[in-house]
């Protein structure tokens, strides 16, 4: 068994919003499901951190998780993405899967999973600049989200990786409400998207900051192939 990632799949199977239009994103679908099919077997899990499926409701999204569910191989970890407006309690999303037999998507909202070895723990983030008000009290939710999902791993044990839909560190921008958790629980990898377009591209931060390496994983970026993590 193994663990891979892969984010910002902005799935619109049941909506009129195609990612085709943009640059990089041609017959972006078939490729991503050929790749994924190609390197995940069906015993691996795939964490998807965030901007799943164009959907506005969650009732919306049954197109597109049935793509995820049941053509794309592996168990699969979602968690929320800025354009995931579908997003709803976990206690009613949880039960939305189980209604459509959606058994191979799981959420990540506060919680924390083991996966071979790997403890998937995370938060959507949000921008770095925490100057506004309203910002600055996003961040903080934020970063309470995160440490509860924290929390939760420790309890399961495993190699702690954290997967977060917005950078970190963008730019020269720092996100210290998220860094400030895993500095401070000892995380050594993190996992982020949100992402896109050669040029943003050249200012994310890919590589070792204060000991924890950051990677981006959008899903332009690394082709449309499932990373393997472990």
């Amino acid at each position: 068994m193994s663990v891979f990632v892969i984010g910002d799949l902005h799935l619109s199977l049941g909506t009129d919003k195609p990612m085709d239009v943009f640059r990089g994103w041609e017959n972006y679908v078939d490729r991503l499901k050929e790749n994924w099919n190609r390197v995940v077997s069906d015993s691996d899990t795939v964490v998807v951190p965030g901007d799943i499926s164009w959907a506005m409701k969650l009732e919306d999204t049954k197109t597109d998780f049935r793509f995820i569910n049941d053509e794309l191989t592996g168990n699969k970890i979602i968690l929320k993405g800025n354009h995931d407006y579908w997003w709803a309690t976990a206690g009613k999303m949880n039960s939305f899967l189980a209604d459509c037999g959606f058994d191979r998507i799981k959420i990540l909202n506060n919680n924390a999973y083991l996966a071979d070895g790997v403890c998937v723990v995370g938060t959507r983030g949000w921008i770095n600049d925490g100057t506004d008000a309203f910002d600055a009290k996003v961040l903080a939710r934020e970063e309470g989200r995160f440490r509860m999902s924290v929390e939760a791993g420790l309890k399961l044990g495993g190699d702690m990786i954290a997967f977060i839909h917005y950078p970190p560190l963008f730019g020269g921008e720092k996100n210290e409400y998220i860094l400030r958790v895993i500095k401070e629980y000892g995380i050594k990898r993190c996992y982020y998207g949100h992402v896109h377009g050669r040029a943003s591209h050249a200012k994310a931060f890919v590589g070792e900051y204060d000991g924890t390496m950051f990677r981006m994983i959008s899903a332009d970026y690394i082709g449309f192939m499932p990373e393997l993590i472990q």
